[in-house]
Protein backbone atom coordinates (compact mmCIF):
# COMPACT_ATOMS: atom_id res chain seq x y z
CA UNK A 1 0.00 0.00 0.00
CA UNK A 2 1.00 3.51 -0.82
CA UNK A 3 0.60 6.02 2.06
CA UNK A 4 -0.32 9.72 1.69
CA UNK A 5 1.38 12.76 3.28
CA UNK A 6 -1.23 14.42 5.53
CA UNK A 7 -1.39 17.95 6.94
CA UNK A 8 -3.38 16.82 9.99
CA UNK A 9 -4.21 14.08 12.54
CA UNK A 10 -7.51 14.51 12.13
CA UNK A 11 -7.32 14.41 7.86
CA UNK A 12 -4.88 11.00 8.15
CA UNK A 13 -7.42 9.56 10.69
CA UNK A 14 -10.19 10.27 8.42
CA UNK A 15 -8.95 9.05 5.29
CA UNK A 16 -7.02 5.91 6.84
CA UNK A 17 -10.36 4.65 7.89
CA UNK A 18 -11.99 4.98 4.77
CA UNK A 19 -9.42 2.70 3.75
CA UNK A 20 -10.65 -0.03 6.28
CA UNK A 21 -8.15 1.21 9.16
CA UNK A 22 -10.73 0.61 11.75
CA UNK A 23 -10.05 -0.71 14.75
CA UNK A 24 -8.68 1.58 17.59
CA UNK A 25 -5.35 0.30 19.45
CA UNK A 26 -4.76 0.88 22.39
CA UNK A 27 -0.72 1.07 24.37
CA UNK A 28 -0.92 -1.97 27.54
CA UNK A 29 1.94 -3.54 29.00
CA UNK A 30 3.50 -5.61 25.73
CA UNK A 31 0.77 -5.64 23.78
CA UNK A 32 -1.80 -3.34 21.82
CA UNK A 33 -5.54 -3.96 22.54
CA UNK A 34 -8.33 -3.28 20.56
CA UNK A 35 -11.37 -2.27 22.18
CA UNK A 36 -13.40 -5.63 21.91
CA UNK A 37 -10.79 -6.74 24.48
CA UNK A 38 -8.29 -8.62 22.48
CA UNK A 39 -4.63 -8.08 22.98
CA UNK A 40 -1.89 -8.57 19.98
CA UNK A 41 1.41 -9.04 21.10
CA UNK A 42 4.31 -7.76 18.86
CA UNK A 43 5.12 -10.50 17.02
CA UNK A 44 1.49 -10.73 15.69
CA UNK A 45 1.21 -7.57 14.47
CA UNK A 46 2.53 -5.03 11.37
CA UNK A 47 3.46 -1.00 11.70
CA UNK A 48 3.10 -0.12 8.04
CA UNK A 49 3.66 3.60 8.58
CA UNK A 50 4.12 5.90 11.11
CA UNK A 51 3.22 9.25 11.23
CA UNK A 52 4.67 12.41 13.16
CA UNK A 53 1.74 15.40 13.99
CA UNK A 54 2.89 19.02 15.50
CA UNK A 55 0.46 19.38 18.10
CA UNK A 56 -0.69 23.50 19.00
CA UNK A 57 -1.14 22.11 22.51
CA UNK A 58 1.94 23.26 25.13
CA UNK A 59 1.92 20.20 27.09
CA UNK A 60 2.54 17.89 24.13
CA UNK A 61 4.79 18.53 21.43
CA UNK A 62 4.36 15.73 19.10
CA UNK A 63 1.71 13.26 18.85
CA UNK A 64 2.42 9.31 16.92
CA UNK A 65 0.11 8.10 14.73
CA UNK A 66 0.71 4.65 14.09
CA UNK A 67 -0.76 2.34 11.02
CA UNK A 68 -1.69 -1.24 12.19
CA UNK A 69 -2.06 -4.27 10.42
CA UNK A 70 -2.32 -8.09 12.10
CA UNK A 71 -2.53 -10.93 9.58
CA UNK A 72 -3.21 -13.20 12.61
CA UNK A 73 -6.31 -11.27 13.60
CA UNK A 74 -7.02 -10.06 10.59
CA UNK A 75 -7.12 -6.47 11.88
CA UNK A 76 -6.44 -3.37 10.43
CA UNK A 77 -6.17 -0.36 12.92
CA UNK A 78 -4.89 2.63 14.33
CA UNK A 79 -3.12 3.86 17.15
CA UNK A 80 -3.16 6.96 18.42
CA UNK A 81 -0.07 8.26 21.22
CA UNK A 82 -0.16 11.80 22.52
CA UNK A 83 2.45 11.85 25.05
CA UNK A 84 5.18 9.67 23.54
CA UNK A 85 5.94 5.96 24.27
CA UNK A 86 8.47 6.85 26.59
CA UNK A 87 6.44 7.45 29.01
CA UNK A 88 4.36 4.86 29.22
CA UNK A 89 5.38 1.79 31.22
CA UNK A 90 5.44 -0.43 28.22
CA UNK A 91 7.84 -3.87 27.82
CA UNK A 92 10.69 -3.52 25.84
CA UNK A 93 10.11 -5.72 22.81
CA UNK A 94 7.21 -3.20 22.33
CA UNK A 95 8.74 -0.22 22.77
CA UNK A 96 11.33 -1.18 20.03
CA UNK A 97 9.37 -2.22 17.85
CA UNK A 98 7.13 1.43 18.30
CA UNK A 99 10.74 3.30 18.39
CA UNK A 100 11.77 1.82 15.50
CA UNK A 101 9.21 2.42 12.58
CA UNK A 102 9.59 5.00 10.24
Amino acid sequence: MIFKDYSTLSEAINDLQKQGYIEDFNLKDGCIECKIGRQIYPNDFTIEKKYLFDDGDSSVNQVELFVITSKMYDMKGLLVNAYGIYSDTIAEDLLKKLINTK
